[in-house]
């Protein structure tokens, strides 16, 4: 799994016996349909389990990008298109693969497949037990007053883009030329409190303006106060690295076919989701390490997609 199915899975299947004993040519040692049953003892956040290891020991060794001391993780959605199975029949099914990400790294801190019916910000609410002290929250737009306020009230460090989201403070800041201003969004709604484990009490923040490198202009909402520590200056470039994470999800679907499943069950879905998140996280690692070497001048990047094929060829050394 972690090898990135793309083609059938017999084919797949014989190509990767054959890698282990080192044979040019595909040999069948297994069946698509014994991989099949195997699979269904296998719970599929086992995949986000080695993930979380992973990104401990990288965070254990490598010196970790951070932004004015914060360790900044991206988060996004992307729609996906499966084709699946169930009692009523193989179609093309919505789902939606929500991410946090670290932009520095270019690596997935952590990742979730989910049905059509549930919204983005729940998704968020529910990673947020992901990030560690010290992270700031990168996100393209999902500010709600409830949301703020967990953040605010947990300790959450945050900056989102505000200037589509209606609030009232947001729209008077918007008509001025100011760079920057501190503000009180009202309480969110007891209802909202009560889901969200939040105080219904006003939260200040901090509203800057930024201008993206194509010129367009944004506003930005953050929890970071502090002008002096956290210039309004620097947030233009902080919020342009939110864009890894949509390079990401690009990435993701075109280069290790992410909307590809090797099973037509939902579990199979999650599973191949799973392995190809960290499969590709390994996959950065390995780009992190050549370019550490020095073995890449300044003025060349390496090619991911050759690298991958390159990487599915040596999981064999690992087994």
């Amino acid at each position: 799994m972690l090898s990135g199915f793309k083609a059938s899975v017999q084919n797949e299947l014989n190509t990767f016996f054959a890698h282990l004993i080192d044979q040019a040519g595909p040999i069948r040692r297994a069946s698509a349909q014994a991989f099949s049953k195997a699979r269904k003892n296998l719970a599929h956040h086992v995949f986000g389990t080695l993930n979380v290891r992973l990104l401990d020991l990288v965070e254990a060794r490598l010196p970790v990008p951070r932004w004015h001391g914060l360790r900044v993780v991206a988060a996004d959605a992307s729609q996906m298109q499966l084709s699946l199975q169930d009692a009523t029949g193989r179609m093309v099914r919505e789902a939606i693969a929500f991410a946090l990400y670290l932009p520095g790294l270019e690596m997935t801190l952590a990742a979730t497949l989910y049905g059509p019916s549930t919204g983005e910000r729940q998704m968020l609410f529910e990673h947020l037990e992901s990030l560690a002290p010290g992270d700031l929250l990168l996100d393209r737009g999902y500010p709600a007053r409830w949301l703020i306020a967990h953040l605010s009230q947990h300790g959450i460090p945050f900056c989102m883009r505000a200037d589509q989201s209606g609030f009232n403070a947001v729209k008077a800041f918007m008509r001025t030329d100011l760079p920057e201003r501190v503000v009180t969004l009202p309480a969110p709604d007891q209802a909202d409190c009560d889901d969200y484990e939040c105080a219904p009490t006003p939260t200040p923040v901090r509203l800057v303006r930024v201008v993206t490198p194509n010129g367009r202009v944004h506003v930005v909402i953050t929890s970071l106060l502090d002008a002096v520590t956290y210039p309004a200056e620097g947030f233009a470039d902080l919020y342009h690295s939110r864009w890894r994470i949509e390079e990401a999800f690009k990435r993701l679907k075109h280069r290790m076919a992410l909307e590809n499943t090797s099973g037509l069950s939902w579990l199979a879905a999650q599973q191949d989701f799973g392995a190809k998140v960290l499969a590709d996280n390994l996959h950065a690692l390995a780009v992190l390490d050549a370019t550490d070497l020095g073995q890449i001048p300044k003025s060349h990047k390496i090619n991911r997609t050759d690298a991958f094929a390159y990487l599915k060829h040596a999981y064999k050394s690992t087994t």
